[in-house]
C-alpha cells in the first residue's frame, strides 16, 4: 500500500499544477478582453446526451449516476437560457 503513495502524490501534484495554469490563463484572457463567448447550442446539446446516459445508467447500474441526470438537466437549462445567443454552425 506505501508503495502508491508517491504516484497518488504525483497525480495530486500534476491535478494542481494544471488547475492553476488553466485559472492563470482564464485570468490573463480575461484581463485582455478576449475571452470568447460560450457556444449556448453546444450546452444543450451536451445536456441532451448526458440526461439519457443517466437515466439509464440509474436504472441499470446504481442510483449513484443521478449526477448524470442532474448535469444533463443543468447543461440544458443553461443551453435553454441563452437560446438567443446560440450560434449558428
Amino acid at each position: 500500500m506505501s508503495e502508491f503513495i508517491p504516484i497518488i502524490a504525483i497525480i495530486a501534484v500534476i491535478i494542481l499544477a494544471l488547475g492553476v495554469l488553466v485559472a492563470f490563463i482564464a485570468i490573463k484572457r480575461k484581463k485582455e478582453g478576449k475571452y470568447p463567448e460560450p457556444d449556448y447550442r453546444a450546452f444543450f446539446i451536451f445536456g441532451i446526451t448526458i440526461l439519457p446516459v443517466g437515466i439509464v445508467f440509474v436504472a441499470a447500474v446504481n442510483p449513484g449516476f443521478m449526477g448524470f441526470i442532474a448535469l444533463g438537466l443543468i447543461y440544458m437549462i443553461l443551453g435553454l437560457s441563452h437560446r438567443d445567443k446560440w450560434k449558428k454552425s
